[in-house]
C-alpha cells in the first residue's frame, strides 16, 4: 500500500509508517505544501496513493477520482494528542479495505463513505 501523508500531520508518522513497511510520502516531500486540495488529491491519485489527513475540507472527492482517503478526526488538535491517536489506530485501518473510499477515523469508530 502506498501513502501520502498532508502536511497537517506531525511529520513522525511517516517515519513510523516507513518502520512498517508502508511506501509512504509527505505533501512536502513532493513541494505540494500549500498546493490547493484538488491538486495534492490528483496528484496522489496520480501516483495511487492514500492520502492521510486531518483536512475534512482536502477536496470534494466524491467529485474527483482518488486512491483512497482516510480523514482522522481526534477530539484534541495539539501535536502531541494527534501524534497518539494516529498512532494508536493506524494499524488497524490500515489492516482495512480503505482503497477508493473515504474513511473516517473517530475516537470512537471508523466507518467509511
Amino acid at each position: 500500500m502506498n501513502l501520502k501523508l498532508l502536511e497537517n500531520l506531525p511529520v513522525e508518522l511517516a517515519a513510523d509508517l516507513r518502520a512498517m513497511g508502508y511506501d509512504t510520502d509527505t505533501v512536502a516531500d513532493e513541494g505540494l505544501c500549500g498546493a490547493p486540495g484538488s491538486k495534492v488529491v490528483e496528484a496522489a491519485s496520480d501516483a495511487k496513493r492514500i492520502l492521510l489527513t486531518l483536512d475534512k475540507g482536502i477536496a470534494d472527492i466524491r467529485r474527483q477520482s482518488h486512491a483512497g482517503v482516510v480523514l482522522f478526526r481526534p477530539d484534541s488538535a495539539g501535536r502531541g494528542a494527534v501524534l497518539a491517536f494516529v498512532r494508536e489506530r493506524i494499524r488497524k485501518v490500515l489492516g482495512m479495505d480503505v482503497a477508493g473510499r473515504l474513511t473516517v477515523v473517530t475516537r470512537s469508530r471508523i466507518r467509511f463513505r
